[in-house]
């Protein structure tokens, strides 16, 4: 025979159905960041639970930290350099943070990880190492520039734009200069300004080539002085063997002497340059 099963006969249970749907919020979720840094800082630096503190305030400003680096892309910086820029402001910004004044962490934050942001922007986005206050004025100078722009349909001249500003003309001369320096074009890039359109023509095929003549300057200017001292015979012997490239069988031939006479007269010359310009050694005729 079945035995025949009732309500009456099930277990009975004190459980509220309620608690089957309701999870109960952590600590974690109910702390504040406030409060969080507020233990943090009484504790010290080498305590094992500084870090996890640290951690999950970290965790939790994540998302806001992803916000403000957003609004700094597509300025030719990596996102990845910039959130790491910006964790780094995070980081400054919960050791110096003091609880004690009673005011919201993140108006303390914002304003630190922004500063680190475009301090980053003004110290490693420049091709080429120039003061702050030169750095703060490009801002000043393209600011100026496109407000001209608008209101005249024209670029400013470098007289308007330091009128604008107001800056000397050669403050503002010196200024647009250095802000082309913000930005660097390899020398293996395409030159745009190649009126030929060339192919394969780059901006290092309009570089001077080295001067090998610059390494005689300081010999021809010492000499001068020296050579000024010798006799006009003496000068036409030296022009003939050195720069005419003549035996000094020929030298003798064309001037009416000896061979002997002209080795003995080079050999004299030769020594006496070396004397006035302060060189010693043999004399090679």
């Amino acid at each position: 025979m079945s035995a025949t099963l009732t309500t009456d006969t099930l277990p009975q249970t004190t459980t509220d159905p309620r608690t089957l749907v309701t999870k109960p919020r952590t600590a974690t979720e109910d702390t504040s960041v406030e409060d969080l840094l507020s233990e943090l800082h009484r504790l010290d630096e080498n305590d094992p639970r500084a870090a996890d503190i640290q951690e999950r305030i970290v965790l939790r400003l994540q998302p806001l930290i992803n916000r403000i680096v957003r609004r700094y892309g597509g300025r030719g910086e990596p996102l990845d350099d910039l959130k790491q820029t910006a964790m780094l402001g995070l980081l400054k910004a919960i050791h110096g943070y003091d609880p004690g004044r009673g005011k919201p962490f993140k108006s303390y934050l914002i304003p630190t990880v922004n500063g680190e942001i475009k301090r980053h922007f003004r110290d490693y986005t420049w091709a080429v190492r120039v003061s702050r206050r030169h750095q703060e004025n490009r801002i000043k100078l393209r600011q100026g520039i496109s407000e001209y722009q608008q209101n005249h349909a024209r670029t400013p001249t470098t007289a308007e734009l330091a009128k604008e500003m107001n800056l000397s003309e050669a403050e503002a001369a010196e200024l647009l200069q250095i802000s082309e320096s913000y930005r660097s074009l390899s020398l293996d890039a395409p030159d745009p300004s190649d009126s030929e359109q060339q192919e394969g023509a780059r901006l290092e095929d309009h570089l001077g080539s080295e001067d090998t003549a610059l390494e005689r300057v300081v010999e021809r200017e010492t000499l001068k002085p020296a050579l000024g001292r010798l006799s006009e015979r003496e000068c036409e012997v030296l022009n003939l063997r050195f720069f005419g490239d003549h035996t000094q069988r020929e030298i003798a031939d064309r001037l009416g002497y000896s061979q002997m006479h002209i080795s003995r007269l080079l050999t004299h010359v030769l020594e006496q340059l070396r004397q006035d310009v302060g060189e010693s050694g043999p004399a090679h005729t």
